[in-house]
């Protein structure tokens, strides 16, 4: 593994240490449990929108459970709600994790999703649409906490040499479980458990995996009992120079207080946020869209087809495993780049080709050629976003190890409002569904909105760790705290990030 000292470091006595650890040790099994975390908490974010078409058609599965009479008004009202407790939380979710743990915000944030999705059938069939409204409102509450809570844990598990490709293959568990759930909904639907086991199977796994979770894993390397000394070391002293008898020793520091003014006024920090709006807007107007295009300008209905509504996510994984192979490729080879150039690289890669993408996909007209082109357009553009894992979406560890989860709350719910706001914009753009040039409109303006968020974060993104991460005492005092000459050095391994 290349790690270069840094200059300070042969001025001031301090050296690196800690730089190598086991090849599968506990924090690799920490992110396995995020993987199957991330994916049971997608599984039960999408089985509504899959299982909502068997419980208003019988005709789609198996007709001896009952039928819903839902308008398209009332469906928009149950699809959408999740989305109205989900942006409530993000915020407070990434600001308790960091100060109750994150394994616990993560443990009970499934844990109460499951039982609630366990009760979706029973509240269907008594309580009628408005109650399951309100359920669903109830879990994107609990599920807001999840994505900020797991960057704070992988924040506290992640060594700096190791730290994109944990969170890549970390965060690749929410396509697995949309992916699995797309591919077998319609199949257990059809069986003789019906459309309320499209409920029952991701809520029974999610109450496993909480359990699982809860004996296994620990929110910080110092509290897990069977790590090594050595694996410990490793990741507490990974990225930091500290002095060989201060490595895996236990400080206890109260927890530095949240810097809100210094966090919303930081230039940094704010194209981040561009950043992550720009790709909500481009990511989610690709699937929520795309398909209303393809069934109104090409004739076809992919949202009818399960396993080919699951290929972009299965896509996205593959082309995660790839991207993360190609950063390990680069630093095997021994090349030392600047810490900014991997992740404006990758970021480059998962914003831009999507871009192309759109630009391809404005110009496709109806014809069975040109809807085989489509899918493959749209997979690509879906599954090259993949890259991002190793651009954006690990800069708020980058910025501020200290508040990641918090960082990641504000970013993310500001993104998740692009969420809401970029169909509203398509619908007042597109008036005919069936006229390719408003679509093209459409494809062009999201093309653009991509091409700005990665711009702005190739000229004006940093990655190295901003003053406001660690109060000014802790800085002077603390043996584990980053010198000032480190904070401003942007030099670092490919993937020591």
């Amino acid at each position: 593994m290349v790690l270069g000292c840094l200059p300070c470091c042969n001025r001031n006595g301090y050296q690196q240490i800690g730089n190598t650890g086991p090849r599968f040790g506990v924090r690799h099994l920490q992110c396995i449990l995020v993987f199957f975390g991330l994916a049971v908490a997608y599984a039960l974010r999408v089985n509504l929108s899959v299982a909502i078409v068997a419980m208003t058609d019988r005709n789609a599965s198996n007709p001896d459970f009952p039928e819903f009479d839902w308008n398209e008004s009332t469906k928009s009202y149950l699809l959408s709600s999740f989305f109205w407790g989900y942006v409530v939380t993000q915020i407070p979710g990434g600001y308790l994790s960091a100060i109750y743990g994150a394994k616990y915000m993560l443990f009970y944030g499934i844990l109460i999703c499951s039982f609630l999705a366990l009760l979706t059938p029973f509240c269907a069939m008594t309580g009628g649409w408005k109650l399951v409204v309100v359920l669903r409102a109830v879990q994107g509450l609990c599920q807001g906490v999840i994505f900020p809570s797991t960057h704070t844990f992988l924040s506290k598990w992640a060594p700096a040499e190791e730290r994109g490709r944990l969170v890549g293959y970390s965060y690749s568990g929410s396509q697995f479980g949309t992916v699995v759930m797309l591919s077998v909904s319609g199949y257990i639907a059809s069986s003789s458990l019906g459309w309320p086991s499209t409920f029952y199977a991701p809520g029974c796994a999610g109450i496993l995996w909480a359990f699982v979770w809860f004996y296994y894993c620990s929110s910080t390397p110092a509290q897990h009992p069977t790590i090594t000394p050595s694996e410990r070391r490793y990741i507490e002293s990974s990225g930091q120079t500290r002095r060989p008898s201060d490595a895996g020793r236990e400080e206890q520091q109260p927890r530095p207080k949240t810097p809100w003014c210094r966090i919303l006024t930081s230039g940094p920090f704010l194209v981040l946020v561009l950043s992550h709006c720009a790709n909500n807007w481009g990511f989610w107007t690709l699937l929520t869209e795309i398909p209303t295009f393809m069934k109104n300008v090409l004739g076809m209905d992919i949202k009818s087809n399960g396993p080919l509504s699951a290929l972009p996510y299965f896509a996205m994984i593959l082309l995660t495993c790839v991207f993360i192979w190609l950063s390990d490729a680069m630093k095997r080879r021994g090349t030392v780049l600047p810490l900014g150039f991997s992740r404006k690289f990758f970021n480059t890669l998962g914003m831009w080709l999507p871009m192309l993408a759109l630009i391809g996909l404005g110009y496709i007209t109806e014809g069975e050629a040109n809807v085989r082109l489509a899918i493959v357009l749209l997979t690509m553009a879906v599954a090259t976003n993949a890259a991002t894992y190793l651009g954006f979406h690990v800069n708020h560890i980058d910025l501020a190890p200290n508040f990641a989860g918090t960082l990641m709350g504000i970013t993310n719910c500001a993104a998740n409002f692009m969420s809401i706001l970029a169909p509203l914009i398509v619908g007042l753009i597109v008036w005919d569904e069936t006229n390719p040039a408003q679509w093209r409109i459409v494809f062009f303006f999201t093309a653009f909105v991509y091409f700005m968020g990665n711009l702005l974060f190739m000229l004006f993104g940093r990655t190295s760790v901003q003053s406001w991460n660690t109060p000014a005492g802790a800085r002077n005092g603390s043996s584990g705290s980053v010198p000032e000459a480190e904070a401003g050095e942007d030099r670092e391994p490919l993937m020591g990030a």
